[in-house]
């Protein structure tokens, strides 16, 4: 059978994951980029007896190589030349989404454009001539709708077209065509330059890009080349200011002349997204909106989980007892029930409650509010020293701090991105839900979507008071801005919503069956033994047997430390094995408190005060990351910087709950 590499690239929300879950279906492959973190999505499909290889590259406004997406795309593209790069275009902002589409005319690469959202840019009442579009590109474009599974056919009889019959499109500059045969026809003279499409050096040299540079550097050439591209950059420097801007404004002259021959606009009323943009993206009503919305997301989480969660905690309950009365050997009834079913079972209870939120958070996300909130709180970010592209990634903080960490790839500035890195794990996560929603439930039952709601502020302040003083105090520079796209608002597609939120909820529930279960062995191991060897198997029915525990001396050798909180051995116990993973926390606490589903809450009701619940909440929210976050950094921003997160989170979290035991004794 024959076989086909092919690459899907476009810019961030075309709905590139869409048409590629589309074209793959459940053949998807996922692992990492050579040498970075980076996600790397490969999937493959097969038609008219042909087999294609899909690779999804990262979401990219344009292939300058500032960003590591960017670098990812562009060495992909040049190196492993794919073939055919099927460039997906918003049909809706058709003049932002070419100027990628023209880099990647630059680089000779084999060409097809996939027009997405004709639908909703026909209701908007945009209407684009993909004929003139095609034959001014010259390459093939296929309208479709990828949410609606509308065109999907047509792009995969495109592609397979394509790919055999290859054809490298070309685009002028009429303003730069005389420099770019000038060095064209001198890069010629160097044969091991033409595995390069050489008018995309020639182009890349007027750019300055470094990479291109270090290319033909290395090539016989260079020598006559130089004086050459230095006189035509000082001339081209004269008219632009910089010869990098002349081509930038020479893209975006070509781009103007494309889209005003091929899309027409109806003229008409205001459309819905102008005028809900009018209150929602106002800079005070804005802001002020931002705060019932997120309301309105928990009372919904909380409020429609709340049966859910009761019929789990009810069954893991039952399965419990069931397997301590059928399992005649106490020790492996003990492990079982003791151990995997109630550590496993303590968090599993709280798998609606992010199942709901993070449908919650997807309906907002596909609705196109999500992308409002970094653009309303921007100036916010720029006075406590943030570049605005940080606040996607604090955004995505919410959900998990492992992406948001790899999302600050985005950050071009160094500087901007380690301190976005630092303060990243201070923003609580969905794993630190299951403690608020334990505590919360247990000790302000009235008050419970308020006083999660508190840690969440809690932890956005302490960020960006941290953020400011590191600008301050370590990094001394001034913040970058934010450039961000906000797409216009239409009813969620219930598939699109749940699809995101079963990835998300995926990463939970695979948690749950590998590193928590793997956490609460441990935990049940060192609560069964002891100094003095095997406790027994009534040790989370015995409260002094499990003091004898290796548990209970790790735990009460920091009681001392953590006495100003009024915590016990237990609490200081489940903390040091929250590093594992913070839902882990949970798990440990049902085990060491001896807690089967059904009474975990109201036997934290009488271990812990108000004030003491609240400090332990805090603490858990801004101490070590977990082992995963604290991976990511160390790969991201080396040992040194991941080393300095643990100290400074460690010093923080500790004086927060001092502060919040003193002052909450002393008022209550």
């Amino acid at each position: 059978m024959k076989s086909y590499e092919i690459a899907l690239i476009g810019n961030p929300n075309v709905g590139k994951s869409t048409i590629f879950n589309a074209l793959t279906g459940e053949n998807v492959y996922i692992g990492n980029w050579a040498g970075v973190t980076v996600e790397k999505k490969e999937g493959e499909f097969e038609y008219n007896g042909e087999k294609f290889k899909v690779v999804d590259l990262p979401g990219v406004y344009s292939l300058t190589a500032n960003s590591i997406d960017e670098i990812i795309a562009r060495d992909y593209i040049i190196n492993e030349k794919p073939d055919l790069v099927v460039n997906i275009v918003d049909a809706t902002a058709l003049e932002r989404n070419l100027y990628l589409t023209l880099q990647l005319m630059e680089m000779g690469a084999n060409l097809l454009l996939a027009l997405n959202k004709m639908d909703l840019a026909k209701s908007l009442g945009i209407e684009i001539d993909v004929d003139k579009l095609e034959k001014i590109l010259g390459v093939k474009v296929v309208p479709l709708s990828a949410v609606k599974k509308i065109g999907i056919e047509d792009l995969k009889k495109a592609i397979s077209t394509a790919v055999k019959d290859k054809k490298i499109a070309e685009i002028k500059y009429p303003n730069f065509e005389p420099y770019i045969k000038k060095i064209t026809s001198i890069l010629q003279k160097d044969d091991n330059l033409k595995n390069y499409n050489l008018r995309y050096l020639a182009i890349k040299l007027l750019e300055n890009d470094k990479y291109v540079e270090e290319i033909v550097k290395n090539s016989k050439v260079w020598n006559e080349l130089k004086p050459v591209l230095d006189n035509i950059i000082k001339e081209l420097s004269k008219k632009y200011g910089e010869a990098e801007l002349g081509i930038v404004e020479e893209r975006y002259k070509v781009i103007d002349k494309i889209v005003k021959e091929v899309v027409k606009r109806r003229a008409g009323k205001l459309t819905t997204t102008e005028m809900l943009d009018d209150v929602l993206t106002d800079e005070k009503v804005g802001t002020l909106l931002i705060i019932p919305f997120l309301w309105m997301l928990f009372k919904f989480t909380f409020d429609v989980s709340k049966p859910f969660s009761a019929m789990i905690e009810y069954f893991f309950g039952f399965l419990s007892e069931i397997i301590k009365s059928s399992i005649s050997n106490k020790f492996i009834a003990s492990l079982l029930a003791d151990g995997v079913i109630s550590g496993v079972g303590a968090v599993l209870v709280f798998f609606p409650i992010l199942a709901f939120l993070f449908f919650a958070i997807s309906f907002l996300e596909d609705s196109g509010y999500m992308a409002r909130i970094p653009f309303i709180t921007d100036r916010i970010m720029n006075k406590f020293g943030l570049p605005g592209k940080a606040v996607i990634p604090l955004v995505m903080g919410f959900g998990c701090n492992v992406p948001a960490i790899m999302a600050t790839r985005t950050i071009e500035d160094e500087k901007d991105r380690i301190l976005t890195i630092l303060i990243n794990p201070l923003v609580s996560c969905s794993a630190r839900l299951p403690i608020y929603a334990l505590f919360a439930g247990a000790l302000f039952p009235e008050y419970q979507g308020v006083v999660i709601i508190s840690m969440y502020a809690l932890g956005v302040v302490l960020a960006l008071i941290t953020a400011l003083l590191f600008r301050k105090l370590v990094f001394k520079t001034s913040p970058s801005y934010l450039i961000v796209e906000l797409p216009p608002y239409h009813i969620p597609h219930l598939n699109v919503v749940l699809k995101n939120t079963w990835e998300r909820v995926y990463d939970f529930l695979r948690k749950a069956g590998t590193i928590i279960v793997f956490g609460v062995i441990l935990v049940w191991v060192l609560s069964v033994y002891g100094p003095s060897g095997y406790l027994g198997d009534g040790v989370f029915e015995n409260p002094q047997l499990i003091a004898n525990s290796w548990v209970a001396v790790i735990g009460k050798t920091l009681v001392p430390l953590f006495s100003p909180m009024g915590w016990d051995w237990r609490a200081c116990s489940a903390l040091v094995f929250g590093i594992i993973a913070k839902e882990v926390v949970v798990g440990s606490l049902a085990m060491l408190y001896g807690a089967g589903e059904e009474n975990l809450s109201s036997i934290i009701a009488h271990a812990f005060s108000p004030v003491s619940a609240y400090a332990f909440m805090a603490f858990s929210l801004i101490y070590l990351p977990c082992i995963a976050t604290l991976a990511v950094i160390k790969q991201e921003i080396g040992w040194k910087w991941a080393l300095f997160a643990v100290v400074y989170e460690m010093t923080l979290a500790y004086i927060v709950a001092l502060i919040i035991s003193i002052v909450g004794n002393l008022l209550f």
